[in-house]
């Protein structure tokens, strides 16, 4: 994605990074553009073989209160022994650097995070390279990692003022989702949008019985993609925190299963993700129900996702293909919630 970025942008992106370096006391060298998507993120060196990820956030997409509460939440995290990284403070004590307004844009912020070892879990749409055991190993590490996480995030106090997005009924299907209104893109036919609108009125109706459930609902890391998911040994770690929030638990399984759908080991992917996260905390047999629910759901948040990004190369071949993956889903046994929860 980043070899795809016009010059002229990359080297704007590397002046506004290379602009708050020295509020952590960096030396004024060119940071490394490894990732633009919701941020910009940067390797950038540290001390002698010490490195650190620099994100640079899309102007816009989180506020200065929600990009704190992050920051907060994933120290707190780190504090109680989660393999995740380190929010570094700058030079004056803060986590978080405010850059001026630049060619019309709103202020863009900064944070520097502690850089993880490991290589991620897999590419999406490239097939897993781990053998079986191996596969089953890390997808159980996974579900223990994230049962880990719940805990630990239902163990700390929200301190007053924490804002973080809600991937709720309102946050998936609401008139303003979190990732956007996929039923709205115009890259749709006519007939797929009157699809999503339909499916989205049926998803609306069985959120509202799930939510007289009282499932397990907290805070998430909510994107728990294999690129987020780092592999180093036998050892797992999160990273890419910028889209967690508050969630049902069973979304966290959904979102970290999706994308291994087609893999040829995928019911044994599912069953030691499951066994990892029963290993540590509770997840009753009714909420596993709802995992082909989660998985519709999670699949249409990329839709929405697109929808607002059509400016994207293939955004056209992105969303035709995640429109698919959607419909797929549910027209699976039980995929659109219908009998879920009866």
């Amino acid at each position: 994605m980043v070899d795809l970025l016009p010059l002229d942008l990359i080297g704007k992106l590397e002046r506004r990074a290379g602009e708050c370096l020295e509020q952590w006391g960096l030396p004024p060298r060119v940071p490394l553009l490894i990732k633009y998507r919701e941020n910009a993120v940067f390797r950038v060196v540290r001390g002698t073989g010490s490195f650190a990820g620099l994100r640079l956030h899309r102007p816009g997409y989180h506020d200065e209160h929600a990009l704190r509460s992050e920051l907060e939440w994933l120290q707190a995290l780190f504090k109680s022994g989660l393999p995740v990284p380190e929010p570094i403070e700058t030079s004056k004590g803060d986590l978080l650097v405010a850059l001026p307004a630049d060619e019309g844009e709103d202020v863009q912020f900064a944070d520097l995070l502690t850089w993880l070892p490991g290589v991620p879990l897999g590419q999406t749409g490239t097939p897993l390279e781990w053998n079986e055991a191996q596969q089953k190993s890390l997808f159980f590490r996974v579900g223990e990692t994230a049962a880990r996480l719940h805990m630990a995030s239902d163990q700390w106090k929200v301190p007053k003022g924490f804002r973080r997005p809600h991937w709720n009924r309102d946050g998936l299907l609401g008139e303003s989702p979190v990732w956007g209104r996929f039923w709205d893109c115009p890259l749709l036919s006519e007939a797929e949008r009157e699809r999503l609108v339909s499916l989205r009125a049926h998803l609306q109706r069985v959120m509202d019985v799930l939510h007289r459930q009282r499932f397990d609902y907290g805070l998430i890391h909510a994107d728990l993609v294999r690129e987020n998911i780092l592999v180093d040994g036998e050892n797992v770690s999160f990273i890419d925190f910028d889209d967690a929030g508050f969630g049902y638990r069973m979304f966290e399984l959904a979102t970290a299963l999706l994308k291994n759908r087609q893999e040829p080991l995928f019911p044994a992917i599912r069953d030691a993700l499951v066994a990892g996260y029963r290993s540590l905390r509770p997840l009753s047999d009714e909420e596993l129900k709802t995992l082909p629910l989660f998985m519709t759901l999670r699949a249409l948040t990329y839709v929405g996702w697109i929808a607002s990004r059509t400016e994207m190369p293939g955004a056209a071949q992105r969303l035709q293909r995640y429109v698919r993956d959607t419909m797929e889903l549910a027209a699976e046994p039980d995929g659109d919630g219908a009998f879920l929860l009866a």
